[in-house]
This record gives C-alpha cells, sequence and structure tokens, in this order.
C-alpha cells in the first residue's frame, strides 16, 4: 500500500479523517496477514514508511505507525504519506528459551 492521504475536507471532520487512515491501514495489515505465505515461511512482515509527502517519507516501524499518526494529528498537517508492503519472512528466536531453564 502506498497511498497519499488527504486531510482536508470542507465537510469532514479532521479527526474523522484520521480515524479513516487508522482504519485503511488496519484493514490492509489484516487482508496481507490473511494471504497464503510462500513455502518455507512463517510469518508476514511489513517494509513502512510515513511522512508528510513520498520525498519526506522516513522509514518506521510498524508498531510506531500509530504514534506517527498521533504527531501528524498534534502537528494538523494538510496530508499523510503511508507505505506499508508485506513481505514473507521468518519468525525470529525469542530471547527467552524454557528449555534453558533446565
Amino acid at each position: 500500500m502506498k497511498k497519499v492521504f488527504k486531510l482536508i475536507h470542507p465537510k469532514i471532520k479532521y479527526a474523522r479523517l484520521i480515524d479513516a487512515v487508522r482504519c485503511d491501514i488496519k484493514k490492509y495489515i489484516k487482508r496481507e496477514r490473511l494471504k497464503e505465505l510462500p513455502e518455507g515461511y512463517d510469518q508476514w512482515d511489513f517494509d513502512c514508511k510515513f511522512g508528510s509527502t513520498a520525498d519526506e517519507a522516513e522509514v518506521v516501524q510498524l508498531a510506531d505507525i500509530g504514534k506517527q499518526i498521533n504527531a501528524a494529528e498534534a502537528g494538523q498537517l494538510d496530508s499523510l504519506y503511508i507505505e506499508i508492503l508485506a513481505k514473507p519472512a521468518h519468525r525470529s528466536d525469542s530471547p527467552y528459551s524454557p528449555a534453558a531453564d533446565d
């Protein structure tokens, strides 16, 4: 998903436009996670960029997109550029291993 969200509308309030952006992002991520994984992979990973325009977009983590939207809302930006690209990935091992406690 590569999309520029316009946050200026004559009839729709700013807060509702921000809510619509959040809803679109959640819907896209949910849809991508339900897709079948290629053989040999066990999860979907996402490459994300966020900014006011495509040229100003910076790489961010998926978990930080909500914080970025909150910052954009506080700054009353006129538009947002969000890029979220799904890619298959391998699940990383957790630092905690129950077998190590034995």
